[in-house]
């Protein structure tokens, strides 16, 4: 008989937590300051974006499909449709996918957003 239970990981991006802000010396309302100065910063995304795709993967009725596997914010945005709190869809591991995880050129950012 199959468990009853379904376990999925779940990872979020460059979190804009209150402590990675205060390490950065900005706020959540001052936070595009960071990445001016290390663009890959822009990719960064509030808890909210994770939480609401933790929100839809829990009221999914085929959440079983995605048993055993790690689901990162942005693949949890693509499934559900969720966004983060100003209607983006930050792609903190595509970025370093494509282009590693030195300083990345400016403009870049607009296409992990």
């Amino acid at each position: 008989m199959p468990s009853p239970f379904v376990v999925v990981g779940v990872t979020p991006g460059w979190l804009r937590s209150e402590a990675v802000l205060e390490a950065f010396e900005v706020t959540e309302a001052t936070w595009t300051e960071a990445a001016e100065r290390i663009p890959g910063f822009g990719a960064s995304e509030t808890p909210a974006y994770v939480a609401r795709g933790v929100a839809a993967l829990a009221a999914d009725p085929g959440v079983a499909r995605h048993h055993g596997a790690v689901l990162t914010a942005r693949q949890l945005s693509d499934e559900y449709g969720v966004t983060d709190v100003d209607g983006s869809r930050p792609d903190c591991w595509g970025l370093i996918r494509d282009l590693g995880w030195e300083d990345q050129p400016l403009g870049v950012i607009d296409d992990y957003r």
